[in-house]
């Protein structure tokens, strides 16, 4: 029988997961709470699929199959029979733990519970759900049909059979998979945004954000710099996924650049908004 999956949040990162399981074949429900959610989510994988049709990385069939293969719904109930779900709400512990009360009572039993957060955890994620055991952390990276790695992460809970079958999702939809544990940042972001962090505090003491980035792609041989990379992912996810570090660990460096929060408070929330580090 055909494999069902549904993803949860319409945004930049839920519909381009939606995006890679409907290309492998899966057939795919993306969700969210508003027609005009969906839209966007609709428009973010239509650019996405003529991006990778210029590159060549798409032929017009997979064209057809992606958009053949996804259904866009405001009723969260029609997933009822999913065998995975992926949540990709905004990076806010209360906020998906609300989805994945949610989740657990309407989707049947022996679903996957999957949270494609970047440093929340997961334990108290699965704690809200009556089947810990089967949920898992999916950690997609941005954006998510180019980037090549999948992030598991396991909890305390979470069984071998259900890491098993993310395993498997992960060989099926093409990515690379490396498992993390349970603690916040899990393997990448636990690297990666201190190094963000440390490039924000460099354009507070006065560095060109220019020059921050050049020297790292330069000297370290990083595709983009940290700042635009920071402003790809969005500020505030940067911000966010920084405080969970800093209260996840007690620890000073983590610490969020004041600069950072200033940006975000005053709405410069990166490429979505048009203005972070860099003016789009």
């Amino acid at each position: 029988m055909e494999q069902q999956v549904m993803v949860v949040g319409a945004g930049l990162m839920g519909s381009g997961i939606a995006q890679v399981f409907a290309l492998a074949g899966f057939q795919v429900i993306l969700t969210d709470r508003t027609e005009a959610d969906l839209d966007k989510g609709r428009n973010y994988i239509t650019k996405s699929i003529q991006s990778m049709l210029k590159k060549e990385k798409y032929t017009l069939e997979d064209e057809q199959k992606i958009h053949a293969n996804i259904h866009y719904a405001s009723d969260i109930q029609l997933g009822k029979n999913v065998d995975l779900v992926i949540e990709a709400v905004p990076e806010k512990l209360a906020i998906k733990q609300e989805v994945f009360k949610m989740l657990d009572e309407i989707v049947q039993p022996n679903a996957i519970l999957a949270s494609n957060t970047s440093s929340l955890s997961i334990a108290a994620i699965g704690s809200v759900t009556k089947r810990p055991e089967k949920v898992i952390g999916l950690h997609f990276f941005s954006p998510v049909p180019i980037m090549r790695l999948l992030e598991i992460v396991t909890s305390i809970e979470t069984s071998e059979e259900t890491l098993k079958r993310a395993q498997q999702y992960g060989k099926e939809i093409h990515k690379e998979t490396v498992i993390a544990q349970d603690y916040p940042g899990f393997i990448v972001n636990r690297i990666l945004l201190p190094m963000m962090n440390e490039a924000a505090y460099l354009v507070m003491e006065g560095t060109a954000p220019e020059e921050v980035d050049r020297g790292l792609m330069l000297g370290a041989n990083h595709p983009i710099g940290p700042l635009r990379l920071a402003d790809q992912c969005g500020l505030d996810t940067t911000l966010y996924a920084l405080e969970s570090l800093y209260d996840g660990f007690s620890d000073s460096k983590y610490r969020p650049c004041p600069l950072l929060k200033r940006m975000v408070e005053a709405g410069h929330l990166g490429r979505k908004s048009g203005k972070g580090f860099y003016e789009y």
